[in-house]
């Protein structure tokens, strides 16, 4: 069992979740939420409560388990994973060999991925729940960084699996996309990614906002950069749920 770094004033504790909730909201908006209207989604036109808290939640390692899915993907492509770093490119290699992957191969693999392979990806275990639970008092919104390209499977693949909630398709640094999205409410936000330099460029951006760091594949915990003294580090979602709950005041 690895280790989770834990940043100080992070809580934990059980968690209960509202998934059923999740799953009938999904259903009643899968339609909808598969539209073009969501191609030009903005912050500034996200359906927002601004009475209530907002919680910004990125998709791969968080809420999906990204690197399991395509791992599976490449094996159907001759190639294999080998996590040894915190990368992607760099842990495909050619099996048997020490070859690995050239960066316009992997990018051509990634970009195929995300278009055709959106059924093959696992949820983070409690990622649903906890979400759900949330739900009940505070905006949920996902930010993710995937290919444009990818943008209706990657919706649909979150109706899906029970995540009904709002998508925003970024590129880079997530710091000026959530401090615009903070503006928008009058209570606390919170921002929960997998990567230190998205967390690192919210604190800059928008340094009011909870940051919360999660990585949800085990083989990756201990190699993931973190820095427990600026962003509380929980890979546990019955646990994250609770921290965010409490940071939030719910």
């Amino acid at each position: 069992m690895t280790s989770r770094p834990k940043a100080r004033g992070c809580r934990a504790g059980s968690f209960q979740g509202a998934l059923d909730t999740a799953r009938v909201l999904s259903r009643s908006l899968g339609g909808p939420a598969l539209t073009d209207a969501n191609a030009s989604l903005t912050p500034a036109n996200l359906k927002l409560d601004r009475q209530i808290p907002l919680v910004v939640v990125d998709v791969d390692e968080v809420l999906a388990m990204f690197m399991r899915g395509f791992e599976r993907f490449i094996g159907q492509h001759g190639w294999e994973l080998r996590i040894e770093r915190f990368a992607l490119f760099q842990n495909i290699y050619r099996p048997g060999t020490d070859e690995t992957i050239s960066m316009v191969e992997g990018r051509r693999l990634f970009d195929a991925f995300f278009a055709l392979e959106r059924h093959d990806i696992d949820v983070a275990p409690g990622a649903q729940a906890a979400l759900a639970s949330l739900a009940r008092q505070a905006n949920i919104v996902i930010l993710t960084n995937a290919p444009e390209a990818g943008r209706t499977p990657r919706m649909r693949w979150l109706m899906e699996n029970a995540f009904p909630y709002e998508m925003l398709i970024g590129s880079g640094p997530k710091g000026a996309l959530v401090a615009e999205m903070a503006a928008l409410i009058d209570g606390p936000t919170a921002f929960v990614d997998d990567l230190l330099p998205n967390l690192d460029s919210v604190a800059v951006e928008a340094p009011e906002v909870h940051r919360f760091q999660m990585v949800a594949d085990e083989r990756l915990r201990l190699m993931a950069p973190t820095a427990p003294e600026r962003h509380c580090r929980i890979d546990d979602w019955d646990e994250l749920g609770v921290a965010i709950a409490a940071r939030l005041g719910l």
